[in-house]
């Protein structure tokens, strides 16, 4: 049977639920779509926000033949072949490729000649930042559209949407939420329609009786079996929470930080990657002000090292609560990358003799080492930048 999720795909724009900043009549592609004046696109977004339906009623709604394509069981050679078919085609067919980040450099220079000929028009969807995995001339050949998860009311419209209609979804049943299963459905699915509907036809199918069923919180939860979090060690969320990470801890936001880690550790990120990144922030962030976190933040990615999950991650939370609280100062940071500067742009300059090594007596005839004090206040720097100063 097809799915809940397919049944009730949205097959007009009218009926598409979300993504008003970009679908506002107002906006360029709304304006594209009703005028027929198409132009080949990219839509980045997470999983279950309409990318797949919004590229279908595209076609529909402009009178085009849609085809579609997923980039990680369908070959350029395949493509090619198929697209020289519909060459010279007054009505150029919309190809619409899932997953476009899948496609290597040499396949995504491929579909340019098509895309710039206007032989098709390309819908390409992807989760992942297209400025990092779709080169840039097709980027420079095509508009990206950004997708939003879906807010909480507009999830509302997809359940309600699904248990009204009768012909495709569940109106022909008598449903009914008990209290906090309709708020736990929507939370549970994580910004995900496609999850929402799933778990609704699993939940609707598992209590059934006599056309009737009542959805508890627990019955919903079956069904989700497990809150999916969205996280890819190689991709977007992996760096955006990594980051969320460190910036809270940077600005002393303790809840913050704790939440990040949490949701790092629920992702199954690796550990001793967050272990190794607080090491660094207790010298970058903290340095001076409190020369102990950088002893703290070793210890916690050796505690790491040692116990493994699921023990260290208490190890985590207290070195995140740690370097949270503690005083910041990036002034050994910026100091020294000052001075790095200056070691590049000016190359090997003279070392003064005074603190030059004198192993043999010829480098001390030559004056190596003469005149050296061990606490002198004397600036020690090359000539040319005596003066300087890096660390305040």
């Amino acid at each position: 049977m097809i799915p809940l999720a397919d049944r009730v795909r949205p097959k007009t724009l009218d009926r598409y639920i979300g993504q008003k900043h970009i679908l506002s009549p107002d906006k360029l592609l709304y304006k594209a779509i009703k005028s027929g004046n198409l132009f080949s696109m990219i839509f980045w977004g997470p999983p279950g926000v309409g990318k797949t339906t919004l590229a279908r009623i595209i076609s529909y709604e402009v009178g085009s033949e849609f085809m579609e394509y997923s980039a990680v069981n369908t070959g350029i050679a395949e493509l090619k072949k198929i697209f020289e078919k519909v060459r010279g085609q007054l009505q150029p067919p919309v190809i619409f490729i899932d997953e476009i980040h899948r496609f290597n450099k040499a396949q995504q220079d491929a579909l340019l000649p098509y895309v710039e000929s206007g032989t098709i028009i390309l819908i390409g969807a992807t989760t992942e930042n297209p400025s990092f995995e779709i080169i840039s001339p097709l980027l420079s050949r095509t508009r990206v559209f950004v997708l939003k998860q879906l807010e909480k009311d507009e999830l509302k419209q997809v359940i309600d949407q699904a248990i009204k209609d009768q012909t495709n979804g569940l109106g022909n049943y008598k449903i009914t939420f008990k209290k906090h299963a309709l708020d736990f459905l929507i939370e549970g699915a994580n910004g995900d329609a496609r999850v929402i509907l799933n778990a609704l036809e699993i939940a609707v199918g598992s209590g059934l009786k006599n056309k009737k069923v009542t959805l508890t919180k627990e019955l919903i939860e079956e069904a989700l079996q497990k809150r999916a979090l969205s996280y890819d060690k190689a991709g977007d969320e992996h760096y955006n929470t990594i980051s969320a990470l460190i910036k809270s801890m940077r600005a002393s936001n303790t809840d913050a930080a704790l939440y990040y880690l949490a949701r790092m550790i629920a992702a199954g990120e690796d550990l001793l990657f967050i272990a190794r990144r607080m090491v660094i922030f207790a010298s970058e962030d903290i340095g001076m002000a409190q020369p102990t976190a950088l002893v703290v933040a070793n210890e916690v990615f050796k505690a790491c090292e040692t116990i493994g999950y699921p023990e260290c991650q208490i190890n985590l939370a207290h070195g995140v609560v740690y370097l949270s609280l503690a005083k910041k100062d990036r002034g050994t940071y910026e100091a020294y990358f000052k001075a790095l500067e200056d070691a590049q742009k000016y190359g090997n300059l003279p070392i003064p003799l005074k603190i030059r090594n004198a192993p043999t007596k010829l480098m001390k005839d030559l004056g190596y080492g003469e005149g050296y004090k061990k606490y002198s206040k004397e600036d020690l720097l090359p000539e040319k930048l005596k003066g300087k100063k890096y660390y305040r």
